[in-house]
């Protein structure tokens, strides 16, 4: 967390109290920024475990609110994902890091008790203001602000405020027409029964199993994920015409239970529901002065844990953005950025879980007997296995094409890496996460969440790397020597970092740009560009 905060007077509203809105309630707040939180609901209703799987650079947007230690303390941290065919396993998948993470790759709790983690933050936090029984109906805006049109217990109410962001979730839809969006797309016509059991199956404890056509759900899929408490998410391929009051009345449930953890052993079911998924997507997530986020701008499904991930980097994204334009760090223009950078990432989400769903659940004959020749061959043919897909499980967006970004012609993107690998650090890529000293110990990416950061090699004069960016933008700026940062050179080794280079990484971490820090106007630019604008000429700097 930052130790000293500059209170801004801009007003921020997220609509919505959420597991998004939550944490774009907090990482504003972190910034300086006022905040009022607006939902419908007269309290918070933790029903059910719904998204369970957090992935590791969400526990450190979270570790920046001071809640991501402890999801990650209470959670079940699993690091195998394996993948069968009927009873025979296919392949198990890796998990790679590029740096030395204080997160597993991935931690299982209930949505209901990250959502109270977030609540006690933001009960401790003075700058958000929770107003729960308000109905959003609608909004004003004009360049002026924002007037947030409710309806509470006591009549209409107006919330003015500069900016919003509306986390409303999957079922705004009356907001989303509101604001004049589409939200076109698809929904696919199996459902997926989900049941969280409480049970005893050590085995299976740190292990997301993922089982094509087994002998207890024949044609079909069925994925285990472990979760605290001795509890297990199990989710079920159905036809679309399931209905599961009437297969628990029948006793069929308790049977289906029974295939996959025998006679044997006693469980209660914690929580049960049955989803038809949707691939949808806003056509813009910035409306005026409103930010669309979450599940209130896309829906993909499960496979993959990408739902509240991917909401939670729209937070981060969002957050930093308003904060800066607010605090007068950069123009209103940098939140056409969020629109570009997020939109793009949940198209990208869209595509993967799409073509998990289309292998999932295929259309046509001919995708059918294709598949059954893929999972046959899979055992013993590497080229096999590789087509099979079973989810690609959630990783960061990687904003190597956005207008912030400034591209290295030496460190190009090679595009999207095995599944369980992170891409090696160039511009537009997170940066890896270690242990550091900046005059204190601290995480790497928790130093660049303090504003724009600058790291340099052994051969840049830092008084002239200060000089420059100071000139460049008016943000908070931290310069350290890589060297300096990690004399054990694990860092410089991680990045593969040059004595002449200067690497800029933005205020969530990801970086910007490496340029040589020998040449003052390309590091001017870089800077410009990062903070979302144009670069001006050199001489007009400083």
């Amino acid at each position: 967390m930052m130790t000293a905060r500059n209170i801004h007077n801009g007003t921020v509203a997220v609509l919505g109290n959420g597991p998004v809105g939550q944490t774009t309630a907090l990482l504003l707040a972190r910034w300086g920024i006022r905040v009022i939180v607006l939902d419908g609901r007269p309290e918070r209703d933790p029903i059910g475990s719904k998204a369970i799987c957090q992935q590791r650079d969400v526990l450190e947007v979270w570790a920046a609110v001071g809640v991501g230690e402890q999801v990650a303390a209470e959670g079940v941290t699993w690091d195998t994902a394996s993948t069968f065919y009927r009873n025979e396993k296919l392949f198990t998948q890796p998990f790679v890091d590029n740096g030395r993470s204080a997160f597993p790759p991935f931690v299982n709790i209930s949505q209901a008790r990250t959502e109270e983690l977030l609540d006690e933050r933001i009960a401790a936090e003075p700058l958000i203001e929770v107003r729960w029984g308000h109905h959003v109906d609608g909004i004003d805006q004009d360049e002026a602000g924002v007037r947030v049109l409710c309806t509470t217990a006591d009549g209409p109410a107006v919330v003015p405020v500069d900016y919003a962001v509306a986390t409303m979730g999957a079922r705004a839809d009356a907001f989303r027409r509101h604001l004049g969006l589409d939200f076109a797309g698809r929904t696919f016509d199996d459902k997926f029964l989900i049941c969280d059991i409480k049970t005893d199956i050590p085995d299976w404890a740190h292990e997301r199993r993922f089982y094509f056509d087994p002998e207890w759900n024949p044609g079909r899929q069925v994925l285990i994920h472990p979760c605290p408490d001795s509890t297990f998410r199990i989710d079920w391929q159905v036809p679309g015409d399931y209905d599961l009051d009437a297969e628990a009345a029948s006793g069929a449930l308790d049977r289906r239970i029974r295939q996959i953890i025998g006679n044997d052993l006693d469980y209660e079911i914690v929580w049960k529901s049955v989803y038809r998924f949707h691939a949808r997507l806003v056509d813009r997530m910035r409306v005026g002065r409103v930010l669309v986020a979450g599940d209130c701008a896309h829906l993909v499904s499960p496979f993959g844990a990408r739902g509240l991930n991917s909401g939670v980097g729209d937070a981060e994204n969002a957050a930093w953005k308003l904060a800066f334009v607010l605090r007068g760090w950069a123009d209103e223009s940098l939140l056409d950025t969020y629109d570009t950078e997020r939109r793009a990432a949940a198209l990208e989400n869209i595509e993967v879980t799409s073509a998990t769903m289309d292998f999932l659940v295929p259309q046509t004959d001919e995708l059918r007997a294709r598949r059954v020749r893929i999972l046959g061959a899979a055992a013993g043919d590497p080229d096999a296995r590789a087509q099979v897909d079973s989810g690609r499980l959630a990783e960061p967006f990687w904003y190597v094409d956005s207008p912030l970004t400034t591209p290295d012609p030496t460190r190009p993107f090679t595009g999207r890496p095995a599944k369980g690998v992170a891409p090696q650090p160039v511009p537009g890529v997170l940066l890896p996460d270690m242990p550091v000293r900046a005059g204190r110990a601290v995480r790497l990416r928790a130093l660049a969440r303090e504003g724009f950061l600058l790291l340099h090699g052994s051969a840049v004069d830092p008084e002239s790397v200060r000089t420059l960016a100071l000139g460049a933008t008016r943000a908070p700026v931290r310069i350290h020597g890589i060297d300096d940062l990690d004399p054990s050179a694990a860092l410089a080794e991680s990045l593969s970092a040059a004595p002449h280079e200067v690497w800029v990484i933005r205020p969530d971490a990801h970086i910007a740009a490496v340029v040589d820090g020998t040449d003052p106007e390309a590091l001017v630019a870089a800077v410009q560009a990062a903070a979302g604008r144009t670069a001006t000429p050199l001489a007009a700097v400083g």
